[in-house]
């Protein structure tokens, strides 16, 4: 079993990020023609037709840049996260569904790595513990454009994130996962056991994203598995079974914590650790479900 993300590791060490626009755009590309028919297959494999659904209508119709309405009513009535469909519009996402802080992205893969090893009651626990922080202020030095919320240098224009692989990568990213983040945290709920490296290249192109990539993260995203493989454009060979309970519990953490600061993630992982039993430095790659 692959270690655990070293704890505290300085934010950003994974990226090489600099400062730079924008919050989940990708710079020079228009992603129109690309999320309209990402869009089409979505609603093909719910059984719908965007003239059926006002919702699909009124975005397919409109010119996104001028404001998030259309995107968020769309969204609420799809059962999807807001910050997703910007990430697969190409647009920025607004900072209410983006994360909060992103040096607290240090603490995310311990947080999953140690929630899921806790049983369901333990793992209820931890959520509402999570829930409970008190929201707090952006920081005033908004630190997420010095890693998770700017393209990573040398990860922009042609040879950067794009494709199908490229928005999976957003995706976590809006929820304070770098590439090593779902390197330490797909091994300890799915069958993926990918290296950080791997994650680079399925989000650059250069490593093809396969069907069972794409059932396990969706899993970890919290995105139902035909969903995602509608959105991606990555055909599944079968039905794919249902998520693990422990997956499950990992994405609705990583999608609460998003919103917690540095000292508030830290202080959640610790109290992840703190609920295990011991040893708690020993890590399963076969829970139970995966």
């Amino acid at each position: 079993m692959a270690a655990p993300a070293e704890r505290g590791a300085a934010p950003g060490t994974d990226f090489g990020a600099e400062p730079g626009a924008g919050f989940g755009a990708e710079p020079g590309t228009d992603f129109g023609a690309e999320f309209g028919a990402a869009l089409t297959r979505l609603l093909a494999r719910r059984g719908l037709e965007a003239a059926e659904l006002p919702e699909a209508a009124e975005v397919l119709a409109s010119d996104l840049r001028r404001g998030p309405g259309p995107l968020r009513r769309l969204a609420a009535v799809l059962g999807l996260h807001a910050a997703d469909l910007f990430v697969l519009a190409g647009l920025p996402v607004p900072d209410d569904v983006a994360p909060l802080d992103a040096t607290a992205a240090q603490w995310a893969p311990h947080l999953v790595q140690d929630g899921v090893h806790l049983p369901a009651a333990e793992r209820g626990e931890l959520l509402r513990a999570v829930r409970s922080f008190p929201q707090q202020e952006r920081p005033a030095d908004d630190r997420r454009t010095t890693w998770i919320g700017v393209e990573p240098r040398g990860l922009r224009g042609p040879g950067g994130l794009r494709g199908p692989g490229g928005k999976v990568v957003r995706m976590f990213r809006r929820r304070n996962l770098g590439f090593s983040g779902p390197a330490h945290t797909m091994a300890v709920v799915t069958p993926s056991y990918l290296a950080a490296s791997t994650y680079q290249g399925i989000g650059t192109g250069r490593v093809e994203l396969a069907p069972r990539p794409v059932v396990d993260f969706a899993a970890l995203l919290g995105v139902d598995a035909l969903d995602q493989s509608a959105l991606t454009g990555v055909a599944l060979p079968r039905p794919p079974p249902p998520a693990a309970p422990e997956a499950v519990g990992a994405a609705a953490l990583l999608r609460e914590a998003r919103r917690l600061s540095v000292a508030q993630a830290r202080e959640a992982a610790e109290l992840a650790s703190a609920l295990r039993e011991e040893p708690r430095d020993h890590y399963r790659g076969d829970l139970p479900g995966s």
